[in-house]
């Protein structure tokens, strides 16, 4: 995919290029109507235009899951669609394909999908699964995307980003009560370690660290103020990223029960599958994809009785195979086809 220069402020193509360098010297990017910065993931006139979700390692996903027309998808982590639009309009069944997610504003994007006949699911990956698995409902094609939506990351107020202070959230979805302000200002020390180094991976000392800082510094209910704690407590030069970015990874996992979730999902991709049928998963994270690695592993080694073919020997990383997706540098995709 090549790039042409745009000054800011023109109408430039999808994917132009800016000739404007951000203070950091990363290049910014322009997506549509909208400037994007690759380093601080943010878009700038949010208010006045629609967000906008590249899908991450699009064309892999496609290879993979091979969609022909007539056949049905389901898409458990359909966010604004990028990839449902494309699969549909390859297999033309909306009307024997469901789209979910628990992340509201996510659903309202998907309407002109759903008036042509798709149906969709406004709950978890986890309670979609077990309801259509319940039902007997199998699809020739499923895809669970595990990463967190553009948007998610570039609105302030949903608290996912410290790029942009806002109030500490993290929800996917709003109807949960937890959030990430309460985690911070409720759980123990000892608690918040477990999480920093478990979710965050970070060792154990640093999370010991950050989890004493943050206790001494509550209450906090900013992203920005976050930021600042860990940021105050790091010892020694900065690496490629943020002191805190694995912090804020640890309690999005935990606010979400995320790992938890894609663990408890997996046996169920089989029984959502038609012979022949075809599953991707997209991990963005090694505790992610360890998960997803583990259970095709487990597929692999049980020879006649497993349920699945899988497709992928390696995964395939959006480093190698998504490079102008910035959002996609960690990405791994896995694939596989019911027996």
């Amino acid at each position: 995919m090549s790039f042409t220069e745009t000054p800011i402020g023109a109408k430039p193509h999808l994917y132009t290029k800016t000739n404007i360098q951000c203070e950091n010297k990363q290049v910014r990017y322009q997506l549509g109507d909208l400037e994007y910065s690759c380093y601080y993931g943010n878009y700038m006139s949010i208010k006045e235009h629609p967000p906008l979700h590249v899908p991450v390692l699009l064309e892999s996903t496609l290879a993979a899951l091979r969609p022909k027309t007539g056949e049905s998808y389901l898409d458990l982590t359909a966010g604004y669609g990028g990839h449902a639009r494309k699969v549909l309009e390859q297999t033309t069944n909306y009307t024997g394909s469901c789209l979910v997610d628990r992340d509201a504003f996510a659903i309202s994007q998907l309407n002109d999908l759903e008036k042509r006949g798709a149906t969709l699911l406004h709950t978890d990956f986890l309670s979609a699964a077990q309801q259509l698995a319940g039902q007997g409902r199998a699809f020739d094609l499923v895809l669970l995307d595990l990463g967190v939506s553009s948007p998610q990351l570039d609105f302030a107020e949903r608290g996912f980003s410290f790029t942009h202070d806002g109030p500490l959230d993290m929800r996917m979805d709003d109807r949960q009560e937890l959030t990430a302000a309460m985690l911070v200002n409720t759980r123990s020390e000892a608690d918040l370690a477990t999480i920093i180094h478990d979710y965050g991976e970070e060792s154990i000392g640093t999370a010991r660290r950050y989890a004493h800082a943050i206790i001494q510094a509550r209450p906090l209910n900013r992203t920005g103020e976050l930021a600042e704690v860990i940021r105050s407590a790091h010892v020694g030069r900065w690496q490629k990223i943020h002191p805190a970015t694995r912090t804020f990874q640890a309690i999005r996992i935990a606010v979400n029960d995320e790992l938890g979730q894609v663990k408890a999902v997996m046996p169920f991709l089989p029984k959502l599958l038609t012979k022949g049928g075809r599953v991707g998963v997209i991990s963005f994270h090694s505790l992610e994809d360890r998960i997803v690695k583990r259970f095709f592993a487990e597929q692999h080694a049980a020879g006649y009785e497993s349920e699945l073919e899988i497709l992928t020997k390696k995964p395939i990383d959006g480093a190698t195979y998504d490079v102008h997706n910035p959002r996609a540098r960690s990405a791994k995709l896995r694939a596989a086809v019911k027996k």
